[in-house]
């Protein structure tokens, strides 16, 4: 894979619970961060003393944050309403040349700030709510 530009990497919203998705506008910076608990059944018996672990258990996790400037009231509206809620729409989450991740988040947190003679900026963090399906760039 060859450099890709940072504002490729989108964060989209279902807006309307029926798969129509939306870019989540205004956002300057992107973050996806993918885990993966271990279970450790190390053992007296675990060969040379190392660490044994138990292969395809423990709790995946995405965690997807993003920052920028308003531009988008449609988007901007959905995504508060969405905290205020404590809803777990779909969201799009498209890494260009690798692939598109989708599935349920929890918005968990909204920050607000500016400047008095900047622009008025925000903050988004999500967390995974359930299965994730990733389907890779053609």
């Amino acid at each position: 894979m060859v450099a890709q530009n940072g504002k490729d990497l989108l964060v989209k919203i279902d807006m309307t619970g029926d798969g129509l998705f939306e870019t989540a506008a205004g956002l300057r910076a992107t973050r996806i961060s993918l885990n993966a608990e271990t279970v450790d059944v190390t053992s007296l018996e675990s060969t040379g003393g190392w660490r044994e672990l138990l292969s395809g258990a423990g709790v995946k996790t995405a965690a997807i944050s993003g920052s920028g400037v308003f531009k988008d009231a449609t988007t901007d509206e959905r995504a508060r309403q969405l905290f205020f809620d404590g809803l777990t729409p779909d969201f799009q989450v498209i890494v260009p040349d690798f692939g598109t991740l989708e599935g349920p988040f929890q918005i968990t947190s909204i920050e607000y700030a500016g400047s008095h003679n900047g622009e008025a900026t925000y903050e988004l963090s999500l967390a995974s709510a359930g299965e994730l399906v990733f389907t890779a760039a053609l």
